[in-house]
């Protein structure tokens, strides 16, 4: 699968034979790669739980949503990118990470925002992995870590999970993305059947929600904040949670993370649980990647690492798994 971002930074000219544009036409610098991200100490943002709104997208006047097809995998909805950075001026956003995005010319601002209103390669890939492996997820109480749009969560909401957590940094891209695109598979579901497969013409834009799509909504926790904080807040929870799969990607760009990513993975994964990390094999500047990672997690000595898949094309890019040593 091709596909391409659309950054205009020009690469540096030592960069330029390390990471080629996967659609051959132009190159682009990955904002989690870039020299010209400092590392820089992420300022803590206290976990908040998000609720729904019965019907989150009524408040947004426009927006337009695309389908994520993959393999066999169910038709996966989503806001569409560009239409949504578009119409940032008329959207609810207290972070004001919209309007910095876009005057700042850059997908990533450490420490403000963590890259959340983007769809990163590695999702894909591990898409395509689940799609090659089959997995289905039924009854299996899922977190999708570092969400942003949602669509890994939403793929295991479709295939059967019993549960699912949402979480991302940002909570202006839990409330401005995340959420509606959890609803609009949701509703997308609900007019199909239960099948889950897209018929026709897209949802409607405002529309009641129906029982089915209440108790699915039911289903999903949505969360906000830095790790460390969400960490704590989920330790309140009585139980706390543990869950079966614990969805990341594109999350170990800054090594400064690392220990709170580990704490997570240490707290709430269950014991024969499994978390699927989706990386690239560096990430320029901040010093982060693959090998940093397991060099990390090897030194904790917590976690049994294993290589699951690697993608040559562009930057080399890994589908790992963690799980707990015996």
């Amino acid at each position: 699968m091709a596909f391409s971002f659309n950054f205009d930074i020009p690469l540096n000219a030592e960069e330029t034979t390390d990471k080629e544009s996967t659609n051959d036409k132009a190159k682009y610098v990955d904002p989690k790669c870039s020299e010209a991200s400092p590392t820089v100490q992420k300022k803590m943002k206290n976990a908040l739980e998000h609720k729904p709104l019965l019907d989150p997208l009524s408040h947004l006047e426009n927006w337009v949503s695309e389908t994520i097809t993959i393999g066999s995998l169910p038709p996966l909805l989503c806001l569409n990118e560009s239409v949504f950075e578009r119409t940032a001026a008329e959207r609810e956003d207290t972070e004001e990470i919209l309007a910095k995005t876009l005057t700042e010319n850059s997908d990533l601002i450490s420490g403000v925002y963590e890259g959340g209103l983007k769809i990163w390669e590695c999702t894909y890939d591990l898409l395509e992995y689940i799609d090659d492996e089959g997995e289905i997820f039924s009854g299996k109480r899922i977190l999708d870590l570092g969400c942003g749009a949602g669509i890994l969560g939403i793929l295991a909401l479709k295939r059967g999970s019993g549960k699912v957590d949402f979480q991302d940094y940002n909570s202006t891209v839990i409330e401005q993305l995340t959420i509606p695109n959890v609803f609009l598979n949701c509703e997308n579901d609900s007019d199909d059947g239960e099948t889950g497969e897209k018929n026709g013409s897209p949802p409607t834009k405002k529309k009641a929600l129906n029982a089915s799509q209440k108790s699915l909504l039911d289903c999903c926790g949505f969360f906000s904040g830095d790790w460390n904080s969400f960490l704590a807040l989920m330790k309140t929870k009585n139980p706390s949670p543990k869950y079966d799969i614990i969805f990341t990607s594109e999350t170990i760009y800054n090594t400064d993370y690392y220990s709170s990513l580990h704490d997570v993975f240490c707290d709430l994964l269950a014991e024969n649980g499994i978390v699927y990390l989706a990386t690239k094999n560096h990430y320029f500047g901040v010093g982060g990647g693959l090998h940093m990672f397991q060099k990390f997690v090897e030194q904790n000595n917590v976690f049994q690492i294993k290589h699951l898949k690697d993608v040559e094309q562009g930057l080399k890019r890994h589908i790992v798994s963690l799980t707990f040593k015996k």
